[in-house]
């Protein structure tokens, strides 16, 4: 199951369970829409896998499997992975 982590790595903006602007790649790292397009141009920075819209969870489900509330960021920053 998705953790649904609650925050974007590169700009740390809030990324409810029910938002429409969270992108995942398969290790769930998690991004906002605009750092994914403009700065990782949809790769990911941690794995180089493609970033994609992460699903929404009914809320109903949600009560029974809850969001992860850890927040992950790039102490870093943000910048497209080298190839």
């Amino acid at each position: 199951m998705l953790e649904l982590r609650p925050n974007c790595e590169c700009c740390d903006k809030d990324l409810p369970p029910e938002s429409a602007e969270a992108r995942i790649c398969t290790y769930e790292c998690t991004f906002c829409a605009d750092c994914v397009d403009g700065v990782l141009k949809g790769v990911c920075p941690n794995c180089g896998g493609n970033l994609v819209a992460r699903p929404i969870r009914p809320a109903a489900m949600l009560a029974k499997h809850p969001a992860s509330t850890k927040r992950v960021l790039k102490a870093e920053g943000c910048a497209p992975r080298a190839a």
